[in-house]
This record gives structure tokens, sequence and C-alpha cells, in this order.
């Protein structure tokens, strides 16, 4: 569902986080987050990317930062899981105004149908920074799970958003 933008409506500006340790020191291509951005560009978004540490700091820093910039749709990719370094949705929460739990409920439904511990995922969505708002996706760290993932949320976006910019259901 390709967006149409012209001068009334301007590309949605997004932006993909990858958040990885192993990624953020070199030792590991970012194959999740390119792939986000791909699709995203794909769709019509006007996208920017970042790549940052595990830990809650640095996602809630690159959270923040990507909202104050404009960024109407920002989706996480990694730190999702059960692991001691897996803080991305801790880092997350505390931006958020208002969860929306049946997306991320959604997510993770789609992914097991694949992948069973797709269930142990913790991913958050919901909507953060001054009205009328950010839409803020934690998707897990892998293409896969990112493809799954955009295949859910995508088509719901341009509705989240024409929601919090007032529009009719």
């Amino acid at each position: 569902m390709q967006h149409h933008h012209d001068a009334q409506n301007p590309p949605i500006h997004a932006r993909v986080i990858t958040v990885s340790d192993r990624s953020a020191r070199g030792e590991r291509p970012d194959t999740s987050g390119p792939r986000a951005v791909e699709r995203l560009e794909a769709d019509g978004y006007l996208v920017d990317s970042a790549l940052v540490p595990d830990g809650v700091d640095s996602v809630a820093g690159a959270i923040g930062s990507a909202i104050r910039s404009g960024a109407r749709l920002v989706i996480t990719s990694g730190g999702t899981g059960i692991g001691p370094r897996d803080l991305t949705p801790e880092g997350t929460r505390p931006l958020l105004s208002r969860e929306l739990p049946g997306i991320a409920e959604e997510l993770r439904r789609e992914g097991a149908r694949n992948t069973k511990t797709a269930v142990l995922t913790r991913g958050l969505a919901g909507i953060a920074g001054d009205p009328p708002g950010s839409l803020v996706v934690n998707l897990p760290g892998s293409v896969k799970a990112v493809d799954e993932g955009l295949d859910v949320l995508l088509p719901l976006v341009p509705h989240i958003l024409s929601q919090l910019d007032g529009g009719d259901h």
C-alpha cells in the first residue's frame, strides 16, 4: 500500500533503530535494520536509521532523538528477548504515553506461527512524544522477524497516524 505524497501530503518520516551490542561494536553486520529501511522506503516513507548498543539508556536516547527529529514512525530491531542485555522494552516503556498492546500481541502471535520461541519476545508498541505523537514499535532483531512484523504493521500505520492527527475512525 504505497503512500501518495505531494505538497499537501509530504512523505512521513520514519526512523529504524537497530539495537545490538555486536553490531554497534562492528563485530556483526546489521541485516535487520537495512531490511526494515528497505521495506519502509518501498512503502513511501522517508527513512533514516541508527545503530545503538543494547541497554535502557541507549534505546531511550535513540527513540527520544528520533521523535525530536520529527519521525512519526519509530521501529526498533533487537533487544526484545530474555537475555541479560535484552533491554529494549525497558528503554521504550518510559517514553510511551499510551501502549498499544494489541499490536505487540499480534506481532507475537504472527511470529509464533512460524517460530515457537516468538512468544518469548517482549517488544512493546505505543504512542510517544508530544501530541499528535509518534508510533513506536519494538521488533526482534532478525530479518525474518522484521519482515513478519512489518507485514502486520504497515497496513495499520496510516490509520494510526490519521487517528493521532484527529482523523475519523
